[in-house]
């Protein structure tokens, strides 16, 4: 039987690979949720419920209407607030499970930042919608040996990789760089359907819940792929990528995003209510193929120098060396943001 300070937890503790001493283990730990979008509501809620002993969320953006299709910790009241993402899921979690400590954080996440938001964390669980701070968070928890766990979801895809510094490949050998803008789809050009963002985000959470309960053995060493529109879960053996010695990051101990040599870097335009973004990788943009996938998602005009997409009341004026001005804003934060959900990393 369990002791009564883990009586709501009874049914997992009675999962023999958790037990009490699992229980205990998790209780005990704490965990960094970057992103409170699609994925991150599931896996917050998902440890929250576990019994995850603090549970740090960091997002910085606002909730939208079309959130709610997919984003279960929010609903109609909370769109009405106008209060950013990661204030009302601390506060819904909050209300889900009180023996928890939930640290909301209404940040973008930086060079700057990194190590003062993951500080004292086991592990840290990536919920995001961008490959330049995922490849941030790949360079601080390699440098510090945190185990963090990699997801990802566009349209009926998505995929899982835990990465155990020192022991698997890391998300530099896996992608060395980021797709350049406009290069890969986003949920505002190629679309999401919920069970697909619902079966990743639930992926993610179990391998947290190997990690924080000392299961470290369980954890599953592969990348999975799953296509639920096609019926399709793959695991995909990784492992020659670390084994090959060649990760700059892995072997070599090279941390570029975390000294903040890489990403994008913000230009507050000043008078125009607009932020310059400069590329991470700076590449030429085919303009003509990204319109005409852009164009569902709001109106696009292109030129040869240039492409041109109205947002709501943002303008996103994109070159083809990567470049892009968001009108409508003179927040660096938001200006990523937008770029993150129309054109990708």
């Amino acid at each position: 039987m369990s002791s009564p300070p883990f009586d709501r937890y009874a049914k997992q503790v009675r999962f023999a690979p958790i037990g009490e001493q699992g229980q205990q283990r998790i209780a005990d730990s704490s965990v960094l949720v970057v992103g409170c979008g699609a994925l991150g509501s599931v896996v917050a809620e998902s440890l929250v419920r576990s019994g995850v002993g603090r549970v740090r969320l960091v997002d910085r953006d606002f909730l939208e209407l079309s959130n709610l299709q997919r984003q279960t910790l929010y609903d109609e009241e909370d769109l009405a607030t106008g209060l950013p993402k990661a204030v009302l899921a601390g506060r819904r979690l909050a209300k889900i499970n009180s023996q928890v400590a939930v640290d909301a954080v209404v940040a973008d996440v930086t060079h700057h930042n990194m190590a003062e938001l993951a500080a004292g964390v086991d592990v840290i669980v990536d919920a995001l919608d961008n490959f330049e701070t995922r490849l941030l968070i790949n360079d601080y928890a390699v440098s510090t040996g945190t185990p963090w766990v990699y997801g990802g979801c566009i349209g009926a895809e998505g995929q899982v990789m835990a990465i155990l510094p020192g022991e698997t490949p890391c998300l530099t050998a896996l992608v060395p760089e980021p797709p350049a803008p406009g290069e890969s789809p986003t949920c505002d050009t190629a679309g999401v359907i919920a069970p697909a963002v619902n079966v990743v985000a639930s992926f993610q959470a179990a391998e947290a819940l190997k990690l924080l309960s000392g299961a470290r053995n369980a954890v599953n060493r592969r990348l999975t792929s799953i296509d639920l529109w096609r019926n399709r879960v793959r695991m995909l053996d990784v492992s020659k990528l670390h084994a090959d010695g060649t990760c700059p990051t892995c072997h070599e101990r090279e941390f570029p995003w975390l000294r903040g040599d890489r990403g994008s870097q913000a230009v507050v335009l000043c008078g125009r209510n607009a932020v310059q973004l400069r590329a991470a990788v700076p590449g030429d943009v085919d303009l003509d193929a990204l319109a005409a996938r852009l164009r569902p998602a709001g109106p696009a005009t292109v030129n040869a120098f240039l492409l041109r997409l109205q947002a709501g009341v943002h303008t996103l004026t994109l070159f083809r060396d990567g470049r892009c001005i968001v009108s409508g804003t003179d927040d660096p934060a938001k200006a990523r943001s937008l770029v993150a959900q129309h054109l990708g990393s």
